[in-house]
């Protein structure tokens, strides 16, 4: 009896899910804002580098510090920054797509004014994680 027991528990501890790996995957939305937080809010690019790919890490290597990436990179400076999801082009069948392209509205100071924009951001599902390969260029007049 003592046998059927602990090979049933055993069975049921099988069962679940290791809880380290639920809390590592991350959705796009929380890669999005996070890669962006660390950038304007937490100015710390190492932080950001966990979002992005290998190629994006060496880009923002090369810039180093939160302000040049701000400027060159994401080609706009800003503080006080809030930020939110304002469009993001996936489905219900989310766990069938491995390319997405996500916008963030951030709102926040620029030059001492008030200013609100967007990024528009690609990201690709490697290993079933969500990591941003790409800054997409701003759309708008090009006057």
């Amino acid at each position: 009896m003592k046998i059927i027991a602990l090979l049933s528990l055993l069975f049921l501890a099988g069962c679940n899910p290791d809880s380290s790996d639920s809390l590592s995957i991350r959705t796009p939305e929380q890669v999005s804002l996070g890669f962006f937080h660390a950038i304007y809010v937490e100015r710390d690019v190492n932080k950001a580098k966990q979002f992005v790919n290998e190629p994006m890490k060496e880009i923002l290597g090369h810039y180093y510090i939160a302000s040049a990436v701000q400027r060159h990179v994401l080609n706009l400076s800003m503080t006080e920054v809030t930020m939110e999801i304002e469009e993001i082009d996936i489905d219900f069948f989310r766990k069938f797509t491995d390319d997405i392209t996500v916008i963030v509205k951030m709102q926040g100071l620029k030059a001492g004014a008030a200013w609100i924009d967007d990024r528009t951001i690609r990201l690709h599902k490697i290993d079933s994680q969500w990591v941003i390969v790409e800054v997409l260029p701003e759309k708008g007049n090009l006057n």
